[in-house]
């Protein structure tokens, strides 16, 4: 899935996590979270957590300053549209 600015996102499913991947120009973020979906979310880049929010926006907003770009503008999967306490 990609947007207008280049932004690419890919949801998917470990068996610990649910994982969301947002990438620009080189860039990869992750947002993820615990795979019953009742923890904090993750923000992480190149492996590294950089930060835990409860909500979803909150997680897409510190994602979309990494990767240079509005978080409106980031294209977010239905799978992981419910993502966030």
């Amino acid at each position: 899935m990609a947007d207008q600015t280049g932004a690419t996102a890919q949801y998917h499913e470990t068996e610990t996590e649910r994982v969301l991947a947002l990438e620009r120009d080189g860039r990869r973020v992750e947002i993820a979270q615990n795979r019953e979906g009742y923890a904090m979310l993750m923000v992480r880049e190149e492996g590294t957590e950089l930060e835990r929010y409860y909500g979803f926006d909150m997680a897409l907003d510190h994602a979309a300053d990494r990767l240079g770009t509005s978080p409106n503008a980031l294209p977010v999967p239905e799978d992981a549209s419910d993502m966030g306490m």
